[in-house]
């Protein structure tokens, strides 16, 4: 029992002593964030969109930019927003009509 002590100990302890810290999370968000909407400048969407990017700016910490994308009832948007980084810096405003092609990329993606 002894000897399995002292194997664990000499194990465990250069482990602690390395120096492995965790590295430090990056701040976020670090660039301006990207609010696409599907549809046409001055549409409820966009003007939903505006409402919503101004306190959220505040409260980030970083401009917000609205993008308004139209065309095919939405659809160009939401693909441009779907092809984006996976990186958290461009979001999509939209309705259950214009993520369609998001939701049905996804299920064909996961078969």
């Amino acid at each position: 029992m002894m000897k399995r002590l002292i194997l664990l100990a000499c194990a465990v302890i250069p482990i602690g002593m390395s120096g492995a810290n965790p590295a430090p999370a990056q701040v976020y968000p670090s660039r301006p964030v990207t609010i696409i909407v599907p549809f046409a400048a001055g549409g409820t969407t966009d003007v939903i969109a505006r409402i919503i990017g101004e306190p959220m700016s505040r409260s980030l910490g970083q401009q917000l930019i609205v993008e308004n994308v139209g065309g095919a009832g939405g659809t160009t948007g939401s693909t441009r927003a779907m092809r984006a980084s996976p990186d958290g810096y461009t979001l999509v405003l939209g309705n259950m009509g214009t993520h369609t092609p998001i939701i049905k990329a996804a299920l064909v993606k996961a078969q």
